[in-house]
């Protein structure tokens, strides 16, 4: 039962990946904690994380 699942999880996931567009159009610009503007390039690819806390 569990092998099924995850066989259709993974199907889901190669699919949605191939409906996605292949590169961004426009700029990705995303505030800090400082409300300072992080640009991204969109030369190469680019791994960000989002760390978010509660107070």
């Amino acid at each position: 039962m569990k092998s099924k699942i995850v066989l259709f999880m993974l199907l889901s996931v190669l699919v949605l990946a191939g409906c996605g567009q292949t590169k961004l159009e426009g700029n990705m610009t995303l505030l800090n904690q400082d409300n300072d503007e992080i640009t991204f390039p969109q030369e190469k690819p680019t791994l960000f994380f989002f760390i978010t806390t509660y107070t």
